[in-house]
């Protein structure tokens, strides 16, 4: 029966290590301490540390934010980073992070220059808005148009239904009380009407603030006001509207409010997500009159909120790629947007061999189009679903797809043409 006396010396297991002396000391420590409470809880098997040690060190070397094949059907994944970067873009990073940068520097001049104009112009030119700003996520924009336009002694009025709490515990209400303001509730759960918002306006108010549902949807007896009608009440209008849909002409998007319709009703400032349905790293833009957004520059949260070089290079690259309808090279667009016959080409290709091919359903995920359900065919691998699955996990690059009616389901319609070959290796 194994003892604690059996257990062998750091310096012993570790020259047994193919490894640099400092990893191998670390990895044969960690390896001794783990199998030492292995036997004071009871263990009586015999284990090969140098192996486990081993197992152990190559766990240490591989980065711990890896690529992932996505096979789950969820376009929009937030567990796997959302939005795949088009190839200008992480071209763009790969150019901003080779070196220094124009960061704030302006070359025609020798001077000091602003981060914000790096994407600024493309923003208003796509929006239609006065004026823009990006920061480092979609909570942290509405977070900052709170403060900026609202803020302390100030009011903002939002209806009941839209008192939401999306993913991670965030709050529409935490958000106003975090911006300095006090919330104003209008309205009731299903149904808020624009008697409520104006008869709750007063020289307190700082600001409207609509705040789309992103990842739900009321169906029934429900009433909302219009974008329109909001700013016609005579006071600043904060709209949130999600997903960023900057891309109004796709039947598929529908349904998420496009961001020039909330930017030619006259809304102060419009919030919305990079890194969602606009397809570009995680970013918080933020479009309105030249006035909103200068309060919004000038605010001391906009520097903790700031956005970094590489994501504002990604952001500036996919912003570029909208310029022409025709041609844009967005995977989560081209993937919204796939036809049928080219998803089931991917699948034939993907299932010869492993698998079969079966009628499935896609998602958006993301929080966006909720209610949207994408048809489409999936490859159903044969044998034990759990067992397939975290043999897929293990995978470098990881694989990951779904389980459903007890088999495992692997998507093509969010894998790239490249990743079949490497998912069908994986199963060979």
């Amino acid at each position: 029966m194994p003892d604690l006396r059996d257990l062998p010396a750091v310096d012993r297991l570790a020259a047994a290590l193919d490894a640099p002396h400092h990893l191998a000391i670390r990895a044969a420590r960690a390896t001794i301490d783990e199998r030492r409470n292995e036997l004071k809880a009871g263990a009586t098997d015999d284990p090969d540390l140098i192996a486990r040690a081993q197992e152990r060190l190559q766990r240490a070397e591989q980065p711990s934010l890896r690529r992932v094949l996505n096979a789950t059907g969820v376009i929009v994944h937030t567990n796997l980073g959302r939005a795949p970067l088009a190839a200008a873009a992480r071209a763009a990073v790969s150019r901003a992070a080779e070196g220094y940068s124009t960061l704030e520097w302006d070359p025609a001049t020798g001077t000091r220059g602003s981060r914000h104009d790096h994407v600024e112009a493309l923003l208003t030119e796509l929006t239609g808005a006065e004026a823009a700003l990006a920061v480092n996520n979609g909570a942290a924009a509405v977070l900052l148009a709170a403060a900026a336009i609202a803020g302390p002694d100030k009011e903002i009025v939002v209806s009941r239904g839209q008192l939401v709490e999306i993913g991670g515990g965030f709050r529409v209400p935490d958000v106003v009380a975090q911006a300095g303001a006090t919330l104003k509730e209008v309205g009731t759960t299903n149904r808020t009407r624009r008697a409520d918002y104006a008869g709750a306006i007063s020289d307190r108010t700082g600001a409207i603030l609509r705040a789309h549902p992103s990842n739900f949807r009321q169906l029934g007896f429900v009433q909302e006001v219009e974008i329109e009608e909001l700013c016609e009440l005579g006071v600043p209008v904060i709209d949130d509207v999600g997903s960023g849909n900057l891309a109004e002409d796709l039947r598929a998007l529908q349904d998420e409010p496009p961001v020039r319709r909330s930017v030619k009703a006259g809304a102060a400032l419009v919030c919305f997500s990079g890194d969602k349905l606009l397809g570009g790293p995680q970013a918080g833009l933020m479009v309105g009159t030249h006035a909103a957004v200068q309060a919004a520059k000038r605010h001391p949260l906009a520097r903790a909120l700031r956005l970094d070089k590489l994501s504002l290079a990604a952001l500036e690259a996919t912003l570029r790629l909208y310029r022409d309808p025709t041609t844009r090279q967005i995977p989560v667009l081209q993937m919204l947007t796939a036809d049928d016959a080219a998803l089931h080409a991917k699948a034939t290709r993907l299932a010869d061999g492993i698998g079969e091919v079966v009628e499935s359903t896609a998602k958006v995920g993301g929080g966006a189009l909720p209610l949207l359900e994408l048809p489409g065919p999936a490859v159903a691998i044969p044998g034990d679903a759990e067992a397939l699955a975290a043999r897929l996990r293990a995978n470098d690059p990881p694989i990951v797809g779904r389980i459903q009616d007890g088999r495992l389901l692997l998507d093509p319609r969010t894998l790239a043409d490249d990743e079949i070959d490497l998912v069908r290796a994986a199963l060979g």
